[in-house]
């Protein structure tokens, strides 16, 4: 079953993408034709090894990059240009949070540039916060956290425009492992309290087995024997 029959719902739909960049015999294939489709009130686990290809599939997913073969659609969303701030959200490894703000002017700036006045995308970062029990560190600059604060904090951003897509790549990567499960158990409580679909690219099985469903992600495909989507299937064709 390819992932567009069906597929009116789904969230974010691969049919066939793939990734090269550059050209000619330098050319690096990040995604070899990669089939899949996230629909509401999934949460995946996308695993492999770094270089494997899960963090460039992400930013496809999310409309930060292009495919160069195959395409990417969000059928229940909209055209790319619909994506953000709202419907998907990314929660980034790195440190994400302008050190110049505090922390309600950093969950609101993404509303703010996409339109809403200052009060309201004030009001909405704080119940974005106070959901995730940090509306405490409202008034705190990013260089006042630990580093699983600030990760927090930047799930509380994403929530913020009520996604109905979180995509989270590595959110535990520079973390430890008691930080990092908290991070984790954040992002699934804010899953199941908004209903909004996860994605999690990771390299650590602790965190994968905290997600309903793993794929696994292998050279720039996903292994076609991993577990497949309810409904459709993810597959890769090199």
């Amino acid at each position: 079953m390819t992932a567009t029959v069906a597929a009116t719902k789904a969230l974010v739909v691969c049919d066939g993408a793939g990734r090269t960049f550059g050209s000619g015999p330098t050319a690096i294939v990040a995604i070899h034709g990669v089939t899949c489709r996230i629909e509401p009130g999934q949460r995946v686990a996308l695993t492999g090894p770094s270089g494997s290809g899960k963090s460039t599939l992400l930013h496809l997913m999310a409309g930060l990059d292009h495919p160069t073969v195959g395409s990417i659609t969000w059928p229940a969303i909209g055209s790319r240009m619909q994506l953000r701030p709202g419907p998907v959200a990314v929660i980034f490894q790195g440190p994400s949070l302008l050190p110049a703000l505090d922390v309600v002017e950093n969950v609101a700036l993404p509303l703010v540039l996409a339109g809403a006045d200052d009060d309201d995308a004030r009001r909405r970062a704080h119940i974005a916060l106070e959901r995730l029990d940090l509306d405490s560190l409202g008034s705190s600059l990013p260089d006042e956290l630990s580093g699983g604060q600030a990760q927090r904090v930047a799930v509380a951003r994403a929530l913020a425009g009520s996604p109905r897509l979180i995509l989270a790549d590595e959110p535990t990567g520079q973390l430890d492992r008691a930080t990092g499960r908290q991070v984790i158990d954040t992002m699934l409580d804010a899953s199941t309290h908004s209903g909004a679909a996860l994605l999690v690219t990771t390299h650590d099985d602790t965190v994968a087995e905290n997600l309903d469903e793993r794929w696994r992600m292998v050279d720039g495909c996903i292994v076609p024997d991993m577990t497949a989507v309810p409904g459709g299937e993810a597959t890769c064709s090199a």
